[in-house]
C-alpha cells in the first residue's frame, strides 16, 4: 500500500544521519556523536529540583488529562517569566502549553498555510521551518543569512522575497543550526517589514537564556503592534528535551491573530492536552533561580571557543565564532566531495565522527557546510578534531 505523498517527502536530516552510525556501531566501531543538540547525553544533567518535582507530581496529581491549553498555574508562570525577561504582557488566552517547540510550530503552520502559500524562514535554518509548510502544501522560501557578517539575517534579501502568498516571517534568535544572536537592529527592522506588508512573526526563542556572546531580544519587545507568535519551551534552558513540553505565546496588541489564535486553541482540543505531570514539574523550574545556568553558559562558552579554534586550523574547513546555544555551522572549502552529504560520510565511515550536513538546513545557504555540536567535554571534541583533521591533511 502507498503512503501519502507529504508524509513520504518528509525530510529530518539530523536523524537520518544516524542510520549509516549505527551500521558502524554494529560492526564495533566507537562513533563520537556531534549530531543532536541533546545536552542531556553529555554532562549536563537536569536539575535535581525538576526531576524532584516530577516525582512529586506524579503523587499529587490524578494522572488525567489536563486542560488543553495547559495547566492554569503553568501559563501563569510562563507569562510572569515573559513578563519580567522580554517585558511583555500577556493574557492567559494567549498561552497555549505545547508538546514541545515543534508542536507550537506544526500548529501555527496548520492554521496559516493553504496550498501554495509562502513562510519566510532563516537560511540555513532548523529542519522543521523547512518541511512544516510543505506538509501543509505551502513552501517554506528561505532568506539569506551572511555569515560574513556572523550569520546576521539579509534585510534587503527578505524584502525581495516578500510575495502575496506569504504569511508569516520565523526568526530562530539564537539561531539553529548557526549559532548567532541577532541584534536588536536587525531584528526591529524585521519587525518593521511584517508590519509593512501586513504579516506577522514566529520567533523561536528556545535558546534565549542561553547566549555567552551578544543579548538575547525577542521582536515581541520590539515590534509594537506588529503580531508576534513567540515559542518557547523548556528542553535546553531547563534540560528537559525528553519531557516534549514547550508554548505558544500571541502577543497581539490589535487582535489580528484572533482567528489564527483560535485555529490553533482548536487543535490544542483536537489532541487533548500536553504531558501533566510534567507541566506541574515544571512550574517548580520557572519558579527556581536556575543556578545551573551559569555554570553551563561557562562550559558552552568554552567549549565553543575550543571548537571555533580546531575547526579552523583544519585545512579547507572555517567557520564563525558561536555566540549562543551549543551549535557551530562551518563550512567546507574542497571539491573533493561532490556535496556536504558526501563529506559528511566521508568523516563518518573514516573518522567516525557524526556530523549533520548543512542542505538539511538549507538547500542554498546550507550548501557546502554541516554542522555539529560542541556539547562533549574537551578531550571527546578533541579527539574528533584530531581525527577530522588528520583525515583533510591526507585528501583535502
Amino acid at each position: 500500500m502507498k503512503a501519502t505523498a507529504r508524509t513520504m517527502g518528509i525530510s529530518y536530516a539530523i536523524r537520518e544521519m544516524l542510520l549509516p552510525a549505527r551500521e558502524l556501531e554494529k560492526q564495533g566501531h566507537r562513533i563520537i556523536k556531534l549530531h543532536i543538540g541533546d545536552p542531556n547525553k553529555f554532562d549536563f544533567k537536569t536539575p535535581k529540583y525538576v526531576r524532584d518535582a516530577l516525582c512529586a507530581a506524579v503523587e499529587k496529581c490524578d494522572n488525567g488529562y489536563e486542560e488543553s491549553e495547559g495547566n492554569l498555574e503553568l501559563r501563569k508562570a510562563i507569562i510572569e517569566k515573559e513578563k519580567k525577561k522580554n517585558r511583555i504582557d500577556l493574557a492567559l488566552k494567549d498561552m497555549i502549553v505545547t508538546n514541545g517547540v515543534t508542536e507550537a510550530l506544526q500548529m501555527v503552520c496548520a492554521a496559516t498555510i493553504e496550498v501554495g502559500d509562502e513562510a519566510l524562514v532563516p537560511g540555513p535554518s532548523y529542519t522543521s521551518y523547512l518541511e512544516f509548510p510543505k506538509f501543509f502544501g505551502g513552501k517554506a522560501i528561505t532568506y539569506r543569512t551572511m555569515e560574513e557578517e556572523g550569520w546576521q539575517p539579509d534585510i534587503d534579501d527578505l524584502r525581495k522575497k516578500i510575495t502575496p502568498r506569504t504569511k508569516f516571517i520565523a526568526v530562530i534568535n539564537p539561531n539553529n543550526p548557526t549559532g548567532a544572536v541577532y541584534t536588536a537592529k536587525r531584528l526591529k527592522e524585521i519587525a518593521d517589514l511584517a508590519g509593512e506588508f501586513g504579516l506577522f512573526i514566529i520567533s523561536d526563542e528556545i535558546y534565549d537564556l542561553m547566549t555567552f556572546e551578544g543579548e538575547h531580544h525577542s521582536p515581541a519587545t520590539l515590534a509594537k503592534d506588529v503580531p508576534v507568535i513567540l515559542v518557547n519551551g523548556f528542553s535546553k534552558v531547563d534540560l528537559l528535551p525528553g519531557w516534549r513540553l514547550g508554548y505558544a505565546a500571541f502577543h497581539d496588541t490589535t487582535g489580528q491573530l484572533e482567528e489564527i489564535e483560535e485555529a490553533v486553541h482548536k487543535q490544542a482540543r483536537l489532541r487533548l492536552s500536553a504531558n501533566a505531570p510534567c507541566q506541574m514539574a515544571v512550574i517548580e523550574a520557572l519558579k527556581h533561580p536556575k543556578d545551573h545556568l551559569e555554570g553551563m553558559r561557562s562550559k558552552l562558552k568554552a567549549r565553543g571557543e575550543f571548537a571555533y579554534k580546531r575547526v579552523n586550523e583544519i585545512p579547507k574547513l572555517s567557520c564563525t565564532r558561536p555566540q549562543a546555544a551549543f551549535y557551530m555551522f562551518p563550512r567546507v572549502e574542497s571539491d573533493h566531495w561532490k556535496n556536504d552529504r558526501d563529506f559528511v560520510l566521508d568523516i563518518l565511515n573514516n573518522c567516525h565522527v557524526l556530523l549533520v550536513p548543512g542542505t538539511g538546513f538549507c538547500p542554498v545557504y546550507g550548501k557546502d557546510h554541516f554542522r555539529m555540536v560542541f556539547l562533549p567535554n574537551e578531550e571527546i571534541l578533541g579527539q574528533a578534531f584530531d581525527a577530522i583533521e588528520a583525515y583533510m591533511r591526507k585528501v583535502a
